[in-house]
């Protein structure tokens, strides 16, 4: 789970680059991401009311592009049909709040990324994929990683619900690993582990 938080928060606070082909989802991408970038390159001090004024505002732009409640029922797609309705809020509660509170710890962070918004296209489904390269370093040399952004259309406005690297995606990824848990521990050991995941991320 630590790793697909982390993974989830590089990408989107990765530095824009430009846009070769700008079509509506390309152009949403590239407006969530030099949004939530340019929040979280401000330092206010550690503590402050402007530092939680900060926080509030990137919980916001990330709950307004990410849309968490459909990545983790797509997640749970094999489970969630045997939870109650409170199971399902409390674990789409927990999950978009460990979400959220490892983009706020990237307020003190210092990463840097650039982004090279490639194209888009449409899947079979009919959603649209957002092709991206994420330029960084890695011991010193170049680096590049190949990344999409699975979006859905709500209302007038595009949400990204999947976000792939070099074509495994976090709803995947969240799956294999939800699923184990589920089959060893139910749903109680889930919801115990994510909380636990939830405390070291506020240590």
């Amino acid at each position: 789970m630590k790793r697909a938080l982390v993974l989830l928060f590089c990408l989107l606070f990765a530095a824009p680059a430009f846009a070769d082909k700008a079509g509506p989802g390309v152009t949403a991408v590239k407006q969530a991401n030099e949004t939530i970038a340019g929040l979280l390159k401000q330092k206010p001090a550690a503590g402050s009311k402007e530092e939680k004024d900060l926080a509030a505002k990137v919980t916001s732009s990330v709950r307004g592009f990410l849309d968490i409640e459909q990545l983790g029922k797509r997640a749970m797609v094999d489970n969630w049909s045997k939870l109650s309705k409170t199971q399902q809020d409390q674990f789409s509660k927990l999950l978009r709040e460990l979400i959220e509170d490892n983009y706020i710890r990237g307020l003190r962070a210092n990463l840097t990324y650039e982004v090279e918004y490639v194209g888009e296209s449409t899947d079979k489904d009919g959603n649209t994929i957002v092709q991206t390269k994420i330029k960084t370093q890695r011991k010193g040399r170049p680096y590049t990683i190949g990344v999409d952004y699975v979006l859905v259309k709500e209302s007038d406005k595009l949400r990204a619900f999947d976000v792939k690297t070099d074509g495994v995606g976090l709803v995947e990824n969240y799956r294999t690993m939800f699923n184990k848990i589920m089959a060893k521990d139910g749903f109680d050991g889930l919801i115990a582990k994510m909380k636990k995941k939830q405390g070291e991320q506020k240590t």
